[in-house]
């Protein structure tokens, strides 16, 4: 497994310019101005990919899909499909975060735990979080720190719903006990410790996640707040949260109708962002891929859902860039570096020497997908897929 990329225009997320990227064994072994064949021992095992007039992404961390699906507010027809490894590689993805989400009844941490192992096997990488919407959280081993600790997909617990119709309304004590527990474990076992809250559209917005951070001595670098740009109170107060050393994640899936209610679209977001001069490093973008896209009354009443998808990720990050004037490393580091120090993924998110061999690489004046590498092994080449799901 060793590529040499020629001669894109490559970005770290930060801007390097016109480089050259060698890979050997699934990891970045040198980023050089040029890095001729002659320089390379076995020089013919070498796959080499022009990257001339292109732009030389690192992989796309996606911190939040339903790979094993989600859904069925609607009940048992509405529960939504798994996601297939060419849904993610098409997006440019070659790092996912597993969760549950409404359902952790009918769904469990086993499917999702074996879903991961799946999606590793298959190509990418993929990690998990443990629990639901539920509190107290439903875990694999019986225990929230045993999970952290001892299963090295568990990146922390999430999605736990705070602020809408669908949240089991844990008390103050119930939180701060779980974000406890998770950065203990996640101290004992060398990992950073991630609290996935997905927030709604109701009145209380951050105020319980104020409450934990105000009354306890743990930082606040903890806490993922999704959903964040659901409407322009949530966002705002996010910004706040942001600012506050928190991590803001905005949600790319979206519809219509949450459009038209006051949801940011996530281009538009990050536009908004960029113009206030607010530092982009604790912000992060995610598909909510598979999930449910729900559609209720104002009095709850379930009236219809649409799926999430992952490509909806880079759609969103590629319109910033081309439509939204936000910088290319800015935009680009949602979806990569950012994401990957939220959850403590230190060999991803960036094109160094020593990290993994994650790869995407689009075209300059689309900012089309058209290559993508994941641990070294060139998956999707052109547009063409070379690598398959074990049962597509």
């Amino acid at each position: 497994m060793i590529t040499l990329v020629k001669g894109g225009e490559v970005y770290s997320p930060e801007k390097l310019g016109q480089k050259d990227i060698l890979t050997v064994g699934g990891k970045v072994a040198c980023i050089k101005d040029e890095i001729s064949l002659g320089e390379i021992e076995n020089n013919e095992l070498v796959e080499v990919i022009d990257a001339r007039g292109k732009y030389v992404f690192p992989g796309f961390i996606d911190g939040h899909v339903h790979i094993t699906g989600g859904g069925g507010e609607g009940g048992f027809a509405t529960r939504t499909p798994e996601i297939q490894l060419t849904d993610i590689t098409t997006a440019g993805i070659t790092t996912v975060i597993g969760c549950l989400g409404t359902d952790g009844f009918t769904r469990n941490m086993t499917d999702l735990l074996a879903k991961a192992r799946v999606l590793n096997e298959e190509g990418i990488t993929a990690y998990i979080l443990s629990g639901s919407y539920k509190i107290p959280v439903v875990t694999l081993t019986g225990e929230v720190e045993k999970d952290i600790i001892l299963i090295p997909e568990v990146l922390g617990v999430g999605e736990i719903a705070l602020s809408d119709h669908r949240s089991f309304e844990p008390s103050i004590s119930e939180l701060k006990k779980l974000v406890a527990e998770v950065r203990v474990s996640a101290m004992l076992s060398g990992k950073k410790g991630a609290v996935n809250v997905h927030l709604g559209d109701g009145r209380k917005m951050f105020e319980d996640i104020w409450k934990v951070i105000n009354e306890t001595e743990i930082p606040p670098s903890h806490f993922i707040a999704t959903h964040g740009n659901r409407k322009e109170e949530v966002f705002n107060e996010g910004l706040k949260f942001m600012k506050h050393g928190g991590f803001l994640d905005l949600t790319t899936s979206t519809i219509k109708k949450f459009l038209e209610s006051g949801e940011v679209k996530c281009s538009r977001a990050l536009r908004l962002i960029h113009e206030q001069n607010i530092p982009f490093d604790n912000l992060t973008l995610s598909s909510d891929g598979q999930g449910s896209l729900p559609n209720f009354s104002e009095s709850g009443e379930y009236l219809g859902l649409k799926v999430g998808g992952v490509k909806s990720l880079y759609q969103e990050v590629k319109e910033a860039i081309l439509k939204e004037d936000v910088p290319i490393e800015k935009a680009i580091s949602t979806i990569t570096k950012n994401p990957a120090v939220a959850y403590g993924l230190k060999d991803k998110g960036e094109l160094s020497k020593g990290k993994d061999a994650d790869i995407t690489i689009v075209d300059k004046p689309t900012c089309e997908i058209e290559t993508v590498i994941s641990k070294g092994k060139t998956l999707v080449k052109e547009k063409e897929i070379l690598v398959k799901g074990t049962f597509e």
